[in-house]
This record gives structure tokens, sequence and C-alpha cells, in this order.
């Protein structure tokens, strides 16, 4: 399985790098594929060192802005011309999205991939790993969205709010038919 992980560049403290260490690892161990924004810098290295650790491939999509901190030795790396030639790479690279922690480039990619799913432009199965409660907030907003009839489908159908990382993955395998 392809599995997309969008998540934050910058040097974050134990909270989250072992927690995304652990799921690296899961995604290695498993056969997977990282597809991710090709960084060697903060969370995104740690995330495909424990890929490339325990056996996965890795398959980078930077872009321009940022091809200087792009991993040399992924094993298949493009170049995107913008932000939104790389979602649009990413999601199609992929068998499945997973959201970890990170900041507004984060955020923008998870929205437009939740949106994209609202209006079947993709089934891909999307998970938002909640590490340490980081995205307890964007849960509850979520949920007064559906309350309130802002989402035509449920919200269990868009996306599925993991507690870890083992979670996360049974979710995705169980999405896949593989689990």
């Amino acid at each position: 399985m392809n599995i997309c992980v969008f998540l934050s560049a910058a040097d974050l403290d134990e909270r989250y790098t072992r927690p995304a260490r652990e799921f690296a690892e899961l995604i290695g161990r498993g056969g997977h594929t990282l597809v991710w924004g090709g960084s060697d810098r903060g969370l995104m290295k740690v995330v495909a060192d424990g890929v490339a650790a325990s056996g996965g491939r890795l398959v980078g999509v930077s872009v321009e802005f940022l091809s200087d901190a792009a991993r040399a030795e992924a094993d298949e790396m493009v170049v995107a011309g913008d932000l939104s030639e790389r979602k649009a790479l990413l999601l199609a690279k992929s068998d499945a999205v997973v959201v970890m922690v990170g900041g507004t480039g984060t955020l923008d990619e998870a929205t437009e991939i939740l949106e994209l799913k609202k209006h079947g432009h993709h089934t891909k199965p999307v998970v938002l790993l909640n590490t340490a409660g980081f995205y307890d907030g964007l849960r509850q907003q979520f949920q007064r969205m559906e309350d309130e009839g802002f989402l035509p489908l449920p919200l269990s159908d868009l996306v599925f709010f993991a507690e870890d990382g083992v979670g996360a993955m049974a979710f995705l395998e169980e999405s896949m038919g593989l689990g």
C-alpha cells in the first residue's frame, strides 16, 4: 500500500517524534511505501528514516522552492512546480492518506484532501493521527460541522481519527482489504 503522510518538517519534541517513528516502522515492516513531501528535515526526516530503516520504500514529492531540503536517498523523488501540483501528485501516488501533526501547510493539505473526498474525487481512506490530542479541536469543529448540517455525508465516511499508529494502520489495512 502506498501511504501518503502529510506532516510537519519542523523539529519537534519527543511527544511527537516517538509516535511518528513508531508509525513509520509499521509502514516499513508492513512492506508499504511512504509517499510524503520529500523533505529530509524535522518530523518528515524522522518518518522517512523510520520507514527506510524498517524496509519500506520512499516516494517523495517536493516542490521547487523546497527542493534544497529534499531527501537525496529516496527511492523516487518528484519535484512539483507549486504546492497545488504537489498535493495532486501526492494524492495520485497514494492509496491512503494519513495526516500527522503539522502547521498551516499540513492543515491545508488535510482540508483539501477531505474536500476532494466529500465531492467524490477520491475514495481513499483518510486518517487523522491524533498524537497527544493534537487534533482534538479539529475533531470538535468537524463534529459541529456534521451536527449543524455543513457536511453532506457522515464525518465517519470522510475521516477516521486514530489515537495511535497501531489504530491508524489497522484502519488502513481493513479499509484496503489487507487486514
